[in-house]
């Protein structure tokens, strides 16, 4: 059986409709429904395979379930050049957030600093998944060991009219109110985000565990009318 063959064995129409409805723009016939569970196990079985290889060079792929079992092998590639490729070739298919965020490529954290550089180019990219994908990049790798104020000022720089980059942005500005509170503080008390940005990072921030009480006080007095 080919790749798709076998997602079309494990499609799901009821998953079809509800995936369906948290991806708009795109179309319910691109949709197998393939529930999350089933797509790792296929991507389980296929890692290191030669059909693995292959599959990932047959781009563009027709379904959203193809694209999220795209992003799940391209994860598990073990070569830091395998990977840049890998992202250079499937990033400008990718076209939801779904997709987007399900790329987490593991190996690149044995060479953060010079992949922030790639970082950079992809958030000055005219393609709204490229960008979101390098601000998920920074907010899932650089907001530790790794953190650098200038990468707050890189994110803040940003401006799109596009949700889902918006979206992002504040998950990120959120995130780093988490774990670099009094180096991103200053972010949200001298304006530099856009206001819907900025006022979707506090109200994100107030939501989450990890930001105290206190601190989710203050922050509330920032908010933007």
């Amino acid at each position: 059986m080919t790749v798709r063959e076998r997602l079309n064995a494990l499609a799901d129409e009821k998953n079809a409709d509800f995936v369906s409805r948290l991806t708009p723009g795109i179309g319910r016939e691109r949709i197998l429904g393939v529930r999350l569970p089933a797509l790792r196990s296929l991507a389980k079985e296929l890692r290191g395979t030669p059909e693995a290889a292959a599959f990932l060079a047959a781009l563009p792929h027709g379904t959203l379930d193809e694209n999220n079992l795209h992003a799940l092998l391209l994860n598990d590639l073990r070569r830091y050049e395998d990977i840049l490729a890998a992202l250079d070739a499937f990033l400008p298919f990718v076209d939801n957030w779904l997709t987007c965020d399900a790329l987490r490529p593991r190996a690149v954290r044995r060479h953060l600093g010079e992949f922030e550089r790639v970082i950079d180019g992809w958030l000055d990219d005219e393609h709204p998944y490229t960008v979101r994908f390098g601000i998920e990049m920074l907010m899932s790798y650089y907001l530790d060991e790794a953190f650098a104020p200038s990468q707050l000022e890189r994110v803040a720089r940003i401006r799109s009219e596009e949700y889902y980059v918006r979206m992002m942005q504040a998950w990120y500005f959120a995130t780093a109110l988490a774990k670099q509170y009094d180096h991103t503080l200053p972010v949200l008390e001298e304006r530099r985000l856009e206001r819907w940005t900025h006022n979707m990072t506090i109200r994100k921030a107030i939501e989450s565990f990890r930001i105290g009480d206190a601190q989710k006080a203050y922050l509330k007095t920032l908010k933007e009318k």
